[in-house]
């Protein structure tokens, strides 16, 4: 009787099971087992029939060349890229479906054909819809070769050639297949083997390899993680449908910084760069509602000022809800016990709801005292001066720790207007105040007298004063 050679892979994390189950033993995802054949089992050991060659050892001191950079002349692009699409290397963006990435894509390869051999090939989509979306983009008269093709070999064929194309697109590594396999499109065991084969003849050949990946509903690039270590470059396309703003952030980068931002505007002609995201996001802010406040946060290299609005309201539900979009909901639960506890607030027994304006997302903990001021100013009814940014990072016991960068938005928020500043005591040896009035907090109830008309408290919080500086005064 012939032995069943097949497995049953996980398409979640790759983990394989020699028979089905509903369950992946791996990382539980339910009803992620598929099934594939089998590799053929490889030798083991190394034995000593062949003699492996000597490696060629040099000295770390040595001179390396600088990898030589293609320049798309999309700045928010080239920057998230680290100054350009680099010789040989493969770029991964992932996204949420329908977020944009063919089209930031084709816009890419459309301005890189200008000067350099360029191919988009897409196995989503006809020839016909590909040209239709240009034509609507304006980028119809674009040198760019398109094709619509799904087999790796052949795709490999037509790259690794003389005259083949020095840029190329693959939209989506998903639905690529190696015909070696018996597995379907989309699996682990095919994304993984398409995509080594795709990356091999880009580093021989010297080609620039750009690929979409789809996300799962987690927002993690769908396929093994496997994936993403294979690649020079991992992008995230992010954004919601009710926004039209883009975010391009970078999670990993061979040949520049990660934790870069590109901002994009989605528009009718395609997706517009925006240069001063800082001033976009402000744009619909009004300084004399309660419950928001503007924080100064750092993206990468980039300062990007933000509105953080926060709306407290009786509850009559026994458990009230927390909302938040855009922010860690466990770092809202910290930030509220830490005003309860050390400040003596009664914010618990309320809804709390949160929101970071213009659908971006943030991570840094600088964000902790603008998140506190906002709901201060819900609860208490009196609004955030108009002029005022606020940063800083918020401990257990209430302090307000200082963040790294506080030049950079500082600097940020003078060239957009604002002259107050709510932040952390200065470092010694830190830099200056770029000109502005700042307000130095060193524990978070320093932050009551600011709104005057503050609610019975539980306890009465810590009598702190806070200092005024103006101009290059210290603290």
């Amino acid at each position: 009787m012939a032995r069943n050679t097949n497995r049953y892979v996980c398409q979640s994390c790759g983990t394989a099971h020699p028979k089905w189950s509903g369950r992946c033993e791996g990382c539980g995802a339910w009803n992620t087992l598929v099934e594939e054949a089998a590799p053929e089992a490889a030798p083991k050991g190394l034995g000593n029939k062949v003699q492996g060659r000597r490696l060629e050892f040099v000295e770390l001191s040595g001179v390396s060349e600088q990898a030589p950079r293609r320049m798309t002349h999309i700045q928010e692009f080239d920057r998230v890229c680290g100054g350009g699409l680099v010789h040989g290397s493969a770029l991964l963006v992932g996204g949420d479906p329908g977020i944009g990435k063919s089209t930031l894509l084709l816009q890419v390869i459309c301005r890189l054909a200008q000067g350099t051999s360029c191919a988009y090939i897409s196995g989503e989509e006809a020839v016909d819809q590909v040209r239709m979306r240009a034509l609507r983009l304006g980028l119809a008269a674009a040198p760019v070769n398109l094709a619509a093709a799904t087999n790796v070999r052949d795709i490999v064929a037509s790259l690794d050639a003389a005259d083949g194309p020095r840029v190329a697109v693959i939209d989506s590594i998903q639905t690529m297949y190696v015909d070696t396999l018996d597995s379907a499109p989309g699996t682990v065991a095919q994304v993984r083997a398409s995509a080594s084969e795709l990356i091999r003849v880009a580093k021989r050949r010297g080609i620039t390899l750009l690929i979409v990946g789809h996300v799962t509903k987690d927002g993690q690039i769908a396929g093994p993680r496997v994936l993403e270590h294979m690649v020079d470059t991992v992008l995230y396309f992010e954004g919601e449908r009710g926004h039209q703003f883009r975010i391009l952030r970078a999670v990993k980068n061979r040949f520049g910084a990660t934790d870069e931002i590109g901002v994009f505007e989605m528009a009718e002609d395609g997706l517009r760069e925006v240069a001063n995201p800082s001033e976009i996001f402000l744009a619909e802010r009004r300084g004399d509602v309660t419950g928001t406040a503007v924080f100064a946060g750092m993206e990468g290299t980039r300062p990007v000022l933000m509105e953080v609005q926060a709306l407290v309201a009786p509850s009559p539900l026994g458990t009230p809800r927390r909302a938040v979009v855009g922010w860690d909901t466990a770092r809202l639960a910290m930030v509220m016990a830490v005003l309860e506890a050390r400040c003596g607030l009664a914010i618990g027994a309320n809804d709390v709801y949160l929101n970071v304006a213009g659908g971006l997302k943030v991570t840094e903990p600088a964000a902790d005292l603008a998140v506190a001021a906002a709901l201060v100013s819900s609860l208490t009814g009196e609004p955030v001066p108009a002029d005022a940014v606020v940063y800083g990072e918020i401990g257990l016991s209430g302090e307000i720790r200082a963040v790294s960068q506080s030049e950079t938005r500082l600097k940020e928020a003078a060239k957009l207007g604002f002259g107050t500043a709510l932040v952390p005591t200065r470092r010694k040896g830190s830099g200056g105040d770029a000109g502005m009035r700042r307000i130095e907090l060193h524990h978070l109830s320093d932050l009551l007298p600011l709104f005057q008309a503050a609610p019975a408290q539980k306890s009465a919080p810590p009598k702190n004063t806070p200092k005024a500086v103006s101009g290059g005064g210290r603290g």
